[in-house]
């Protein structure tokens, strides 16, 4: 690289950085005028209970087309302006987020903000809102979010609680809300390639519950959910057992059966079955350092990127896990400032902890291996720190 080059990164870099302090020092100057309300020049009146929103014009109106549409109309000028169908205090939050892009957010405001947040044109904040239910979804419950859809008709909202049911689609389809979806949802969900299953029976099973819940009204349907099963990933067997004896799906079936039995015959079978669906294949537990609870991330091998798979509370530190079937055993590790012989184990279906018998001696610091069938524990560091030799065989049947 020659000096010419060099000089035009360096001198780049410092422009990107003089861009960088000049941003932080004119919002840090628009949020203190906004603290201190200096120059204001429009103010809200706000019911529920009525309160007095200060603000000012051209920072709502980068923030939002919402309040830059209201102040070009025709009552724009107007020093204060009534809200009427938006509680103050969420009102009030929302202003904030057009300055410093954060308000709190909780259990209890979130389905209130969202639909403000919608109504103000604030994508940002409603965006956060929808983060925050899908992360909370115990404490928000289905129901509600199932709620938030109609009510809303925001994209948006549809388009995170697609995202939370292909990642989630195991724990959904055992909810009674499951058993009310429009066939034209579930469709849209079984015909995605993510769809986040173990297995496709997973997506059978999901689909038999659904049509046992109403047999008569949705009988002409079921040929269609079918249809969107990978059926050539089922072995003849079942095909024949389970699938050939719903009603509707006979041809189905027989196709099926001798797509995989007859390779040289697949040209002359008038049908084209899904592909099978991309998996997500690799499975990490991440951690930033000690005082962070770790998650559990997945690689997404279709869309080139890792995400979010769930919150790993009982980790603990220097522990060692493994994956084997549908769970990750946790072995030893620190407790206490001491090592440790507890063994836990974690479901990624249903994401939940369960103790397991305890190792015969306390490691931290050591290595897990699977081989066979049984996962031996190797090595690490015991009481007093000693340096173990030792080889332990676990097995979990």
């Amino acid at each position: 690289m020659d000096t010419r080059t060099t000089q035009g990164i360096a001198s780049q870099k410092k422009s990107n950085e003089l861009k960088r302090i000049f941003n932080e020092k004119l919002l840090t100057k628009i949020c203190r005028f906004y603290e201190e309300q200096y120059l204001i020049d429009v103010t809200f009146k706000v019911s529920n209970p009525a309160s007095f929103v200060p603000a000012h014009r051209l920072i709502l109106s980068a923030a939002s087309p919402y309040f830059e549409n209201h102040f070009n109309g025709d009552q724009g000028n107007a020093l204060v302006i009534e809200i009427n169908d938006i509680d103050s205090d969420i009102f009030e939050r929302l202003i904030t987020f057009c300055y410093t892009g954060q308000a709190l957010v909780t259990v209890d405001n979130v389905a209130a903000m969202l639909k403000a947040a919608i109504v103000l044109l604030l994508e940002d904040a409603a965006t956060m809102c929808m983060d925050f239910i899908m992360s909370h979804i115990d404490e928000c419950t289905l129901q509600v979010v199932y709620a938030l859809e109609p009510e809303t008709q925001c994209d948006l909202v549809k388009r995170k609680i697609h995202e939370y049911e292909i990642q989630n689609f195991m724990e959904i389809s055992q909810h009674d809300e499951f058993l009310n979806f429009e066939v034209e949802k579930l469709q849209c969900l079984l015909e995605s390639d993510n769809l986040n299953i173990a297995r496709e029976k997973d997506a059978f099973d999901a689909i038999t519950r659904w049509f046992n819940h109403n047999v008569s009204g949705r009988r002409e349907h079921l040929p269609l959910l079918i249809s969107c099963l990978r059926l050539t990933q089922f072995d003849v067997d079942f095909l024949l057992t389970h699938i050939q004896t719903l009603p509707g799906c006979e041809l189905l079936a027989l196709k099926a059966s001798m797509w995989i039995k007859e390779p040289s015959a697949r040209p002359k079978i008038n049908i084209r079955f899904p592909e099978p669906r991309g998996r997500l294949t690799l499975l990490a537990i991440y951690e930033v350092d000690l005082a962070d609870n770790p998650c559990a991330l997945q690689y997404n091998k279709a869309e080139d990127k890792w995400q979010n798979y769930g919150n790993i509370y009982n980790y603990g530190q220097q522990r060692r896990a493994i994956l084997k079937d549908d769970n990750i055993f946790v072995f030893g590790g620190t407790e206490n400032g001491k090592p440790s012989n507890t063994v836990l184990s974690w479901n990624i279906r249903n994401k939940t902890w369960k103790e397991m018998p305890a190792m015969n001696q306390a490691r931290r610091l050591h290595s897990v291996v699977e081989l066979d069938g049984k996962i031996y524990a190797i090595g690490g560091r015991g009481n007093d720190d000693t340096l173990l030799h030792s080889v332990e065989r676990y097995t979990t049947s």
